[in-house]
């Protein structure tokens, strides 16, 4: 039987080459992956102890949502905001407390949260909740009429005193910090008895499609950007891409207190216009809280750096609301066709490695400082993000990567512009699970392609976009599976 383009699409995950790759090597036995893990140790620090609650104890939660919109004037990704529209950008996430330490998951309608920008936010909501930064995810879902927040940047262009950089100024981002503790705080005496969690899943149809279209020497010949005007390029086939979008939701007996959903896609439908928008997923989210308004619904956006909605959209405004209510008949279908299960401490595990991320060879702090006092500010990545991410890897940071653990569901949080690849070969890694992904965590390494694409070319693996070396594929998915080693019960282990 011929194989049409869209039902190559829809392949599972084993098509993907590097998922195929993480398959094989799942049907080893456990003893050998790990033996396979230990090559990358060294680059990996002490694991955190998994925090696994007290059996029996109940699980409450608690939910914060606040206002992230920048006022007028002030800077965003790319331009200032000159007026604000009908729908705000929101932080918000929820807080999971039982008889140790909380954890906190937080979404942000920002482009992006890097470094000790990112750290700070992870300090502030841990104090609000009384845990460890280790135990907090905060992600951005990369919407590009939004702020950028980067404060290892703001302090080194004030150390070199270059001007011309209004968008790592950080008094406006330390005030979202501080509100969204305060709320924090507010929220935990509020905090709700779970006694179910659910898991769901559904395809997204026609809004998602590959960004990089590959020519027959394997090159990249085209880059299918959010908004595509090219009727070649957009009809090229969809490519790989992750279809699915999946729920993670807690419930009070009949009652959703808050449901999480996961889908990888850049989150552009049109920007440059100066108005702050949550575009196109956080419309979504918002059609979804207006089905379900006693439910705080919070939206990662996944793995989705080389993932665009360019096949399906030109940049027409119309198709804002087009490629909105598609993602959110996908999360009606899904959350319709959630399963639950009960919940107890038991049933709840969080999992985190410190690791280093190799930089990229093109990273000479040198060089970058020259620039960065030459070459004019342009841009959302720049030479300021750069020396950033590269003085941080130099002064022995290292970056949190997690895993929730929810009865058969896991979320794993990774930082920068994941490839989607990463996804289909986490899924392909624990078929067993409801496995899903929030990417666009820590923005500090930007682009994080596959080993292969930094052969094969294009924009995102470029020296302008991309922080680290092609070697970081062999180390994340090493990190993956012992992340699933470690999520798994005691009594599960191999």
């Amino acid at each position: 039987m011929q194989t049409t383009d869209k039902q190559a699409s829809r392949r599972p995950a084993i098509w993907n080459p590097l998922a195929q790759r993480v398959t094989q090597r799942a049907t080893l036995s456990m003893p050998i992956v790990m033996a396979l893990c230990a090559a990358n140790f060294i680059a990996i620090g002490a694991v955190i102890a998994p925090g696994r609650l007290l059996a029996g104890e109940p699980i409450k939660i608690a939910v914060f949502d606040v206002d992230a919109t920048p006022p007028i004037g002030s800077a965003m990704a790319y331009q200032p905001v000159r007026r604000l529209d009908e729908l705000t950008l929101r932080c918000r996430g929820l807080v999971i407390l039982g008889s140790q330490e909380p954890i906190v998951l937080c979404a942000v309608d920002w482009i992006g949260i890097a470094n000790e920008g990112h750290d700070a936010f992870r300090e502030g909501l841990a104090n609000a909740a009384g845990t460890s930064p280790e135990r907090v995810a905060v992600h951005a879902l990369h919407q590009h009429d939004a702020p950028g927040c980067d404060f290892t940047a703001e302090k080194i262009l004030a150390e070199l005193g270059v001007e011309g950089y209004s968008r790592f100024d950080g008094k406006f981002h330390r005030e979202v910090i501080d509100r969204t503790a305060r709320a924090i705080q507010e929220a935990i005496p509020n905090a709700v008895g779970i006694t179910h969690y659910g898991v769901g899943q559904a395809e997204v149809k026609e809004v998602a499609s590959q960004r990089r279209i590959s020519g027959p020497d394997g090159k990249i010949k085209a880059t299918r950007t959010s908004s595509t005007k090219d009727p070649a390029v957009r009809a090229e086939p969809e490519g790989i891409i992750d279809p699915s979008v999946s729920l993670l939701s807690f419930w009070k007996d009949q009652q959703p207190i808050a449901i999480l959903s996961y889908y990888a896609c850049h989150p552009q439908s049109y920007y440059l216009r100066g108005i702050p928008s949550p575009d196109f997923p956080g419309i979504a989210r918002f059609i979804r809280g207006q089905d379900l308004n006693n439910t705080l619904h919070v939206h990662f956006n996944g793995a989705g750096g080389n993932v665009t909605a360019g096949k399906y959209n030109d940049g027409a405004e119309a198709n804002r609301m087009i490629l909105a209510t598609r993602l959110a008949d996908a999360m009606r279908q899904a959350h319709a066709s959630t399963q639950r299960f009960p919940l107890s401490s038991d049933d709840v595990t969080w999992n985190s490695l410190p690791v280093t991320l190799p930089t990229a060879r093109h990273l000479i702090e040198t060089d970058l400082v020259a620039r960065l006092r030459e070459v004019p500010a342009k841009g959302y990545v720049s030479l300021a993000d750069q020396l950033a991410y590269l003085r941080r890897v130099q002064a022995g940071h290292k970056i949190d990567i997690s895993c929730l653990g929810v009865g058969k569901a896991r979320c794993l949080h990774l930082p920068g512009e994941l490839f989607v690849e990463y996804q289909l070969a986490a899924k392909a890694m624990r078929p067993d699970l409801s496995v899903m992904m929030a990417a666009y965590g820590d923005y500090g390494p930007g682009y994080i392609g596959t080993e292969r694409a930094y052969q094969e070319g294009g924009y995102e693996t470029q020296a302008s976009s991309s922080n680290v070396d092609p070697s970081v594929e062999s180390l994340l998915i090493d990190v993956l599976g012992q992340l699933f080693q470690q999520s798994d019960p005691p009594s599960d282990a191999k």
